[in-house]
């Protein structure tokens, strides 16, 4: 349960890696089943509250999109902190993050919350699906600065090498929203009867916990935030919003292209497009969660061997971080291709005909992506580590901007055309959705050869050398006295 420094900048690379990696993934897990959960209750109330509340999913998407600046920026900061030694510096980052999250939070939830009528009507909501849509969208939004917060003091965690924690912080949220749940939409034991509104007040809830237990192991043996640790500096916000703006620029990039992707679908593959487009998507969600989790591990890792002033070690653990990324996703591939058919009805148990063949078809071509999937994320691990996570962005800029989408609009009829936030995507060249299917595995393919091109050009001129003092913390030589576990 203590800090990981001594295995991290000394200890073997592969076995702290996986050890930092598994609460991570374990935590993604928990979040999925949250949603599968949260859909289970709500599809009692009906199809109506279900479409409700999945309309919200990519609105409330771009909201995190921006609290991801102080969760990214405090994760890699602190762990360059803590492997210079710095743990004063590194506490006093996370007190900074933290607080810029409860001012992004509370800003972005307020124009959630005053605007939630007019942005579901934006999104495409129906007379019936808009009021319960706005309502469920307006609490959540309450609760953003909460969630923030929350997730704030998590990547300080994460940052130091206690991955464990984060874990527990993301099953207290899970476990008082899956809890409360059928309390608050059903009008169980002494709660009234709330619908979507109750779903909406037993996720805020689940964010108070999560924010409550989170504060608890901060001020707690486990970190010792002090008042000390308190003072506000201008440089420590600059360094956070440096670091984690381009990461919050790299989300919105890829979100907007999925926006724009759904029109597409929607106009070259009708009904079956869009089921089986939806189905890969799921089941591609699920898969990359190992990735997923190694690169947040392998971020921390690099940062605090950057810190540290072991260039070497960083990277080794980018290295080392590929070949297990992309020899995981490589195994839940082939598992994938083998049987794409009883994936897509464990997914979607009804599925039949042009959905189920469209479904079939996309799933065994996603497979073959699977393992530039894993590379990138730990090739731009090693990047973001290393505070460059201006590179993240532009990848992701190119991958869904330059290829994903021009390819995938070749799927359109000829003499079609779709225009969303602003962009028109048409006309094609009428090849239906293998075009779709085959844009989302060759920009796959394409990044990670793109980022492993430039990440041995960078390592080349010293990426994991030339971190300033800045991103170390300035009291990297007056470190605590205290002994780092």
């Amino acid at each position: 349960m203590n800090d990981q420094r001594d295995a991290i900048v000394e200890g073997s690379i592969p076995r702290t890696l996986v050890a930092l990696a598994l609460p991570l993934v374990a935590q993604n897990v928990v979040r999925v089943a949250q949603q599968v959960i949260d859909t289970f209750w709500l599809g009692r109330l009906g199809e109506t509250a279900v479409a409700a509340v999945g309309l919200t999913v990519p609105v409330l998407g771009v909201c995190f999109a921006l609290l991801v600046t102080p969760f990214v920026g405090t994760q890699i900061l602190v762990s360059q902190r803590v492997g210079a030694d710095a743990d004063d510096g590194a506490r006093r980052l996370v007190v900074h993050g933290f607080v810029l999250a409860l001012v992004v939070g509370a800003l972005v939830g307020a124009g959630v919350f005053l605007g939630a009528d007019t942005v579901v009507r934006l999104v495409g909501a129906g007379p019936e699906v808009a009021p319960l849509a706005a309502v469920y969208l307006a609490v959540v939004g309450l609760g953003l600065p909460l969630a923030g917060a929350s997730d704030a003091l998590e990547a300080g965690f994460v940052g130091r090498g206690d991955s464990r924690a984060s874990l527990w912080i993301n099953v207290a949220t899970v476990a008082v929203n899956v809890v409360l749940d059928p309390f608050l939409i059903f009008g169980w034991w002494l709660f009234p009867r709330l619908g979507v509104r109750g779903a909406a007040l037993a996720t805020v809830a689940g964010y108070a916990a999560g924010l409550s237990l989170a504060l608890a192991l901060a001020l707690g043996p486990r970190m010792s935030l002090a008042r000390r640790h308190l003072a506000l500096t201008t440089a420590d916000f600059r360094d956070l919003l440096s670091v984690g703006a381009p990461i919050t620029g790299r989300q919105v990039a890829s979100q907007s292209v999925r926006v724009l992707l759904v029109g597409v679908v929607a106009l070259a593959g009708g009904a079956a497009g869009l089921a089986a487009y939806t189905v890969g998507a799921r089941v591609a969600s699920v898969a990359v969660l190992p990735s997923r989790g190694l690169g947040q591990a392998a971020q921390s890792m690099v940062g605090q061997n950057v810190g540290a002033d072991r260039p070497d070690r960083a990277r080794r653990t980018t290295r080392v971080g590929v070949v297990v990324a992309a020899g995981a996703l490589a195994c839940l591939g082939v598992v994938q291709w083998l049987v794409p058919g009883s994936i897509a009805r464990i997914f979607v148990p009804n599925l039949s005909g042009d959905g189920l063949a469209l479904t079939v078809q996309y799933l065994t071509i996603l497979a073959y992506g699977y393992p530039a999937i894993g590379a990138v994320d730990a090739l731009l691990a090693g990047f973001n580590g290393a505070s460059r996570t201006r590179t993240s962005f532009v990848a992701d800029l190119l991958k869904y901007w330059a290829v994903r989408l021009p390819v995938a609009a070749l799927a359109l009829p000829a003499t079609a055309s779709v225009s969303l936030l602003g962009v028109t995507v048409a006309p094609g060249l009428d090849l239906g959705m293998p075009a779709v299917f085959w844009a989302v595995t060759g920009s796959n393919v394409v990044a990670a050869g793109g980022v492993g091109a430039y990440y041995v050009r960078a390592v080349r001129g010293g990426l994991f050398a030339d971190v300033g003092a800045s991103e170390k913390g300035d009291d990297a030589v007056d470190a605590d006295p205290e002994p780092t576990d």
